[in-house]
């Protein structure tokens, strides 16, 4: 393969990932947007969305059914967890809030060990899923889900664009982010904007824990932890609290793993986490507004 083919083979795998990462970093920017909270449990809302597709399929549903019932799951969860977890210490101290979401983070994962046991599940996906499409007379090969999952990548991106710049709700969510105090002032039901925000990057979550699941093959209880500190990265990286900071530093992130695996030498590769997370420590000390955001105000 020449090399201008295999660059276009790595980055459609670029693609492909850093699509994973910017679903679930997009999630966890909505919350932190509007509540300025780290919500460690989103991660788990991937487990949810994919154990969720695993068991209405196993159920006989057929498999996109299944898959959309398993987002749904996701969101349904999310919602939940804001219900009887967060709301309770909402306006507490960052560290109530942080010591609370990693609370949840242990019991969804624990109950997912207690119901499916630690032990990973074969994750089933229609064999068209699997099947390779090959361009350039085989030089360029890729399976059928990474085209899929940059498809529903940009679907849901659009979805979520015209929600949050065409719909009454997206706009209360936008003023939420710049200001909830004056969002609840002016009469805006923050409440509702809450759990709509809640729902709907639970939701991304749990379809980014499916189409994980489905390029992995399988699905365990805490297959969600890796994806959330890759996501918290490329949330940094953007711009932590911009969706669209998010969007950038998923794909920026996703480009950097690729290239780590694909151009350096394999010697490097099993330090791709280290350099990652290397690039977090660099964005926090050069640049911790990331690459996307606006210097944030203090208030005292």
């Amino acid at each position: 393969m020449n090399m201008g083919l295999y660059i276009v083979q790595q980055g459609i795998n670029a693609v492909s990932l850093g699509s994973l990462y910017a679903l679930v970093a997009i999630g966890l920017s909505m919350v932190f947007g509007i509540l300025r909270m780290t919500n460690f449990a989103h991660g788990d809302m991937m487990m949810v969305g994919a154990f969720g597709t695993l068991l209405i399929n196993a159920a006989g549903a057929p498999f996109w059914l299944a898959a959309l019932c398993g987002v749904a799951v996701g969101a349904a969860a999310g919602v939940i967890v804001e219900r009887l977890a967060y709301r309770p210490v909402r306006g507490a101290p960052d560290v109530t809030l942080l010591l609370t979401s990693l609370a949840v983070t242990y019991i969804l994962e624990n109950l997912g060990i207690l119901i499916f046991s630690s032990s990973p599940r074969n994750f089933p996906i229609p064999d068209i899923m699997n099947s390779a499409i090959q361009l350039a007379g085989g030089q360029i090969t890729f399976t059928a889900i990474n085209v899929v999952t940059i498809a529903l990548t940009v679907a849901a991106l659009a979805l979520l664009g015209w929600f949050v710049t065409r719909t009454d709700v997206g706009l209360g969510m936008r003023a939420a982010a710049e200001d909830l105090g004056a969002a609840q002032m002016v009469g805006l039901d923050v409440d509702r904007l809450i759990v709509v925000a809640f729902a709907i990057a639970s939701a991304f979550a749990g379809l980014a824990g499916v189409l994980w699941a489905a390029q992995s093959g399988i699905v365990e209880p805490d297959m969600g932890f890796t994806p959330l500190l890759k996501a918290f990265v490329a949330a940094i990286v953007g711009g932590f609290g911009s969706i669209s900071g998010a969007l950038v530093g998923g794909y920026v992130l996703g480009a950097l793993e690729i290239l780590i695996v694909a151009f350096l030498p394999s010697s490097v590769s099993p330090y791709r986490d280290a350099i990652v997370f290397g690039l977090l420590i660099v964005f926090l000390l050069f640049k911790p507004n990331g690459l996307m955001n606006r210097p944030q105000e203090v208030k005292l």
